[in-house]
Order: C-alpha cells, then structure tokens, then sequence
C-alpha cells in the first residue's frame, strides 16, 4: 500500500513538472510610459516574474525592456512614484509579445516631520533668550548714516571725482582773490607767534608727564 501512494505521489509530481515545461517560451518585449502622458517614459522600472521563482528584470533609461517568459506567467512592474502594475503573459501567442505598460503616478502625502537642533526644551529656552535679533531695514539705514560711520568712510575712502574738482576749483578762486593783495607774512602775526609757544609749552608739558611716570 505504502508503494503504491509513493507511485501515485511520483506520477502527479511528474506530471505537474511535464506540465509545467510544456509551457511554450515567449519573447516579452515593451516599452513603459506614464499613464497620464503616453509621451513620457518612465525609466528604470523594476519588472518581477512572480510565476518564476521571483526573477527580477529593470528596463533602461528609455523604459525598454525584452526578456524571455512562459506563456500565462505574471509580472509585477514596480517604480518609486508610481502605483504597480500586473501584466499576464497571454497564452497561444506566437513565440513573441510586445506591450506597451502604463503606470500610473502615485502621490503620498508623507506626514510632517519637524527637526531641532537642541536636544532639550531647556536648551531651546536658553538659546532663545540669548538670541539676537536682526536690525530691520531702518535700523541698517541709521547706522550706515551715522556720524561715526561716515568719520570712518571718510579717513579710509579716498576722493572722488566730484571732491578733486571742488579743491582745484577752491584753490583757483583763492589764487586769484589774492592775486592783487598783499599775502600776510605769519612771522609778523603776534597771533600765530602766541600760537606756537603756547604748542610748544604743551609738549614740554606732556613729555613732563611722560618722564614722571
């Protein structure tokens, strides 16, 4: 009896395999596109024979893509972006089938994901305090136009155009407001003499100081 159920268990197997090969082999080529646009090829698309022991294929950059399979076998297409598709391998076909595949886009809406650079709410209080807020336009504008930053300009930037003129210009209006007077000699002003000592008393003064200390 236990040969018996071995014999019949081996002739099933054996016919299930003969089946199985007498499957005819058909050349599986086709192009993929975008559902929504047959003028766009999606590229790189991941095509798996699941009636085959799950083998993998991948079309190239212009979504082509021709490999052999059996008749009535399925194929799952897959890409990131888009929803898969199942193809059937029809059956009585003449050795050849060309398809063209159309995958449909698919938008997920991935939830929102926020991330911190402070790793307690402590330190986020703590920074926030000490934080410093940008001037605002104003702001800028007034200390652009402040006294101490027009000095600074001034000592660093050199003359332009406009300024060389307006000294030449100065300068010929004095030569030629003098030219018909009588230029003063400042060795004869008692002004500029009581000027000049009072300098000097000053720097004795200050190098006084400087030998004290």
């Amino acid at each position: 009896m236990k040969h018996l159920i071995g014999i019949l268990f081996l002739f099933i197997a054996a016919t299930a395999f003969a089946q199985k090969q007498e499957k005819p082999l058909v050349q599986f080529t086709g192009i993929v596109h975008n559902a929504d646009s047959s003028l766009v090829i999606v590229p790189y698309v991941n095509i798996t024979n699941t009636s085959s022991q799950k083998t993998a294929y991948v079309t190239n950059y212009e979504g082509y893509f021709s490999f052999v399979v059996h008749e009535q076998d399925t194929l799952r297409f897959t890409c990131v972006g888009y929803a898969p598709a199942t193809i059937i391998i029809p059956a009585n076909l003449n050795k050849s089938y060309t398809i063209q595949v159309n995958l449909k886009p698919q938008i997920i809406n991935l939830p929102t994901f926020h991330v911190f650079p402070w790793a307690t709410t402590d330190e986020f209080k703590k920074d926030f305090v000490a934080m410093k807020v940008a001037d605002d336009d104003l702001e800028i504008a007034k200390k652009n136009v402040s006294k101490a930053r027009l000095t600074a300009l001034i000592s660093t930037l050199a003359r332009d155009g406009q300024e060389i003129g307006d000294a030449n210009y100065q300068g010929l209006n004095s030569s030629i407001m003098n030219s018909h007077s009588i230029t003063p000699n400042p060795l004869l002003n008692p002004l500029a003499w009581g000027s000049f000592i009072n300098q000097i008393t000053q720097g004795d003064k200050s190098r006084q100081t400087s030998g004290d200390n």
